[in-house]
């Protein structure tokens, strides 16, 4: 038998991918899953990856596990969060009109110009966290990269009107 993982353990399983160790029981470990919800894994099962070991005795409460996974998947994975439009703009239409009157006005839902920004939004923070845990990249070039990042968000603030929630908008330089 292999050794006993702790609580907070990460796991990814053959079937059920990425999972944190929740609850240890006399056999068997629940693995909250990130897809698949709480499964019960016996401890003797050896086809999955241990991706970071917590050794049994220490005590993660279940919601620290639960916050370190979310941190995780969020940081890691290449999936774009549900993000809501300001109510007042839904339905709306965005309209691109040339000031040369021979040329045709371009019409855009806005529901389809807001998941374009949300995506760019989603994109920029996978390469910041992908910038930050580089091995290859001194400290002073992730600095310098970092500073790009957030002058592209400051960029970008443009379009925090179109936002529903404040903690979605993009945040650029502050100042003092």
């Amino acid at each position: 038998m292999s050794e006993v993982l702790g609580v907070g353990s990460r796991v990814k399983h053959p079937a059920f991918g990425f999972g944190v160790i929740i609850r240890l029981n006399v056999a068997a470990y629940d693995v909250c899953f990130q897809t698949y919800g709480i499964k019960l894994v016996g401890k003797d099962y050896d086809k999955w990856e241990v991706i970071a070991a917590i050794p049994a005795e220490s005590s993660v409460t279940y919601t620290e596990a639960e916050k370190s996974l979310m941190k995780i998947l969020k940081n890691w994975s290449d999936i774009s969060t549900i993000v809501p439009l300001g109510d007042r703009w839904k339905g709306g239409t965005m309209i691109l009109k040339p000031d040369d009157p021979d040329l045709l006005a371009k019409e855009i839902p806005i529901e389809t110009f807001f998941h374009k920004i949300v995506m760019v939004r989603d994109r920029i923070r996978v390469m910041e966290q992908r910038i930050n845990a580089s091995k290859k990249m001194s400290d002073e070039e992730k600095v310098n990269m970092q500073q790009y990042i957030t002058r592209i968000y400051g960029s970008l603030t443009t379009f925090n009107v179109l936002f529903k929630y404040k903690e979605n908008s993009f945040v650029g330089e502050k100042t003092r």
